[in-house]
């Protein structure tokens, strides 16, 4: 059996004031395991959990994936930017063009993330967060639709979406040109092998995949960490 995703992790200078933005901002609860950094529980069908782990490194650059948040209406879309705003939230320029529809903005932490306009087809079903969206090749896009059993939903001009069997977020890659890679990743995520199964064997079966190992320093731990087609980091857990 494939690994699911177990969670989207953010490194964060402040893992606690970051959660709580998250937490206030979702309305997801906060899991009383903390002795791996503080991890929200999602109370929709968003399928994974977010995971905000301690780091001394201030964030720099832009970050390679982010949430696309749906609004059901134009009114909808201004409460819900002005929440995130009175949350502690930003608005940001990455070079939107001032036509387009969705609002960017940045978490307290910088981590970039859109409110994206009523009436969108690509998102729709997909609830309040309709994406993870991703700079990354249509290799990642492959990869990742293998990696996690999910299939393609979108594979068109070098473009990739992928979406669990079970509904939730859909996760994309915009294709070239890609941005440079500039040192660890802020966010990546965790896989975890289903109870019973053994841990090197998926560990195996995503190299065979295009995956490689990779060292940052992790030391001696109990989970392994990876990089998948386009270098972006991500672990591999021990089987739950």
């Amino acid at each position: 059996m494939t690994s699911h995703l177990h969670a989207l992790c953010f490194d964060a200078y402040d893992p606690l004031r970051l959660a709580r933005f998250w937490a206030d901002f979702l309305c997801w609860e906060t899991s009383g395991d903390s002795c791996d950094g503080i991890t929200l529980l999602p109370s929709d069908a968003t399928g994974f959990r977010l995971r905000f782990l301690p780091t001394q490194e201030r964030k720099t650059g832009q970050n390679h994936m982010h949430f696309d948040l749906t609004s059901t209406s134009l009114d909808d879309q201004k409460q819900v930017v002005e929440r995130a705003l009175e949350l502690g939230a930003r608005h940001i320029d990455i070079g939107q063009r001032p036509e387009e529809g969705h609002v960017v903005l940045a978490d307290p932490e910088g981590n970039e993330f859109c409110v994206i306009e009523p009436g969108n087809s690509f998102l729709a079903e997909c609830g309040f967060i309709g994406a993870l969206a991703g700079d990354g090749s249509q290799e990642a896009g492959y990869f990742w639709s293998r990696a996690l059993g999910w299939p393609l939903v979108w594979d068109r001009d070098q473009e990739t979406a992928i979406r669990s069997p079970h509904g939730g977020p859909k996760v994309t890659w915009g294709g070239p040109p890609l941005m440079p890679k500039t040192g660890k990743e802020r966010l990546h995520f965790d896989l975890a092998p289903p109870t019973g199964s053994d841990q090197q064997a998926e560990v195996d079966r995503l190299v065979s995949l295009g995956a490689t190992r990779i060292d940052i320093g992790q030391g001696d731990v109990d989970w392994v960490v990876m990089a998948d087609p386009d270098g972006h980091e991500f672990c591999v857990l021990t089987p739950r």
